[in-house]
């Protein structure tokens, strides 16, 4: 099962982030994927990352992240040699991923319906900010652009910082998941009925679904959404408290869990005070029960709270910095990351995150390392009928 899609074949042609990481998603389990990319310089996130090094080599960090797995062709679609190039990868692909602006594979004459002449079968899915209609749908928009038109933005720090961005690109990974999600659904369809289909996926959709708690608290609740910041709007004491030494988010959202809460920090008075007793006097009085529990806290720092509360059925963890949890004993213990010690175009081996589920049968893990710009063009060219004349040909004519 860990490679479920094996001998599916999936055609890249996104850049960035939605539509490479939905792709990545596939190759996890198994999917030969194949990366279209422009010639010379390929996919944008080649030169984006905090190393300016591997920025100027075309193997960015950003690229890195998402591209294990993969290979890599150079296509200029622009040219009717590319264009060909292209459908005859499609009559042997099962699925094609791009997150182009709506109209631009059109412009190209390489959309949907043109294509699925060449493939019937074939399961397309497009990733664009909007979706393919409506007023916006021309609109250009990245991670920033959706948190901030989805209302995630305006939910994100407190009162005195909303609205926030979210520190990492969640509308953009968000849409690779649904985008995943939404092709793994077609293909199973697919290999049921033979037919393929077309799949609009939209980032301001994708992120707005995932706020499903906020949006019903407004559309049936009445509920106006705002910023908490480390508070929990549903329950208190439920948030992120100071301790003797580093923050700890606290999650007592049951009454049993309340109340041994204060038996464990020594306060069981807070038990019987008529501020704190029920649920929904707690969340009133939200701010003098953390001050009251705050002030037991800082008899002992957050690892010693997080070990104490858990014991007992409290969910408790400490708030960690990004390299602190991927050293962290748990991470390392599931396998979480994977390193390819050599990787072309890179002068260092690697780490990358793999798939956030294992398996029974063998975990979703990476193939090969992230390929270099166009390091696979004749390889795939030949295995679908091109001759290394025509190849060559190709290639002087700047089609490839």
């Amino acid at each position: 099962m860990s490679q479920a899609l094996t001998n599916v074949r999936v055609l890249d042609l996104s850049n960035v982030l939605a539509g490479p990481f939905c792709a990545y998603q596939l190759a996890l389990l198994g999917a030969d994927v194949i990366k279209v990319e422009v010639p010379k310089t390929g996919d944008l996130a080649r030169q984006l990352g905090a190393d300016p090094d591997l920025n100027a080599g075309y193997m960015g960090a950003s690229f890195l992240a998402q591209n294990s797995g993969k290979k890599s062709v150079t296509v200029n679609l622009k040219t009717a040699e590319g264009k060909a190039v292209l459908k005859r990868l499609v009559e042997t692909a099962d699925v094609l991923v791009e997150n182009f602006r709506p109209g631009v594979m059109a412009r190209l004459g390489l959309s949907w319906d043109e294509l699925k002449a060449h493939n019937p079968a074939l399961v397309y899915c497009a990733i664009s900010g909007f979706g393919q209609d409506g007023p916006l749908k021309d609109a250009p928009a990245y991670d920033q652009i959706i948190q901030g038109l989805s209302g995630m933005m305006s939910i994100t720090g407190d009162e005195r910082s909303a609205p926030l961005r979210v520190g990492s690109p969640v509308a953009d990974t968000i849409s690779g998941i649904t985008a995943a999600f939404a092709i793994s659904s077609a293909l199973v369809r697919r290999f049921r009925t033979g037919e393929g289909g077309f799949i609009d996926v939209s980032m301001l959709e994708s992120t707005l679904v995932t706020m499903g708690w906020v949006v019903s608290n407004y559309l049936i609740a009445g509920t106006e959404p705002r910023a908490y910041g480390n508070d929990n709007m549903t329950a208190a004491p439920s948030g992120a408290f100071r301790t003797g030494s580093g923050l700890l988010n606290i999650a007592a959202n049951k009454q049993e869990q309340f109340e041994s809460l204060c038996r464990e920090i020594g306060r069981e008075d807070l038990i019987t005070d008529a501020r704190f007793a029920k649920r929904e006097s707690r969340k009133r009085h939200r701010q003098e029960l953390t001050a009251e529990i705050e002030a037991a806290l800082s008899a002992h720092d957050a690892a010693h709270w997080e070990q104490a509360f858990n014991r007992i059925g409290i969910p408790a963890g400490r708030v960690l910095t990004v390299p602190q949890v991927l050293e962290s004993p748990q991470i390392r213990f599931r396998q979480l990351l994977q390193t390819f010690g050599t990787v072309p175009g890179v002068d260092r081996p690697i780490t990358v995150p793999k798939a956030g589920f294992r398996l029974s049968d063998g975990d979703p893990a990476s193939s090969a390392p992230p390929p270099a710009l166009g390091q696979h063009t004749d390889e795939i060219l030949q295995s679908i009928g091109f001759g290394v004349d025509e190849i060559s040909q190709l290639r002087i004519g700047g089609a490839i």
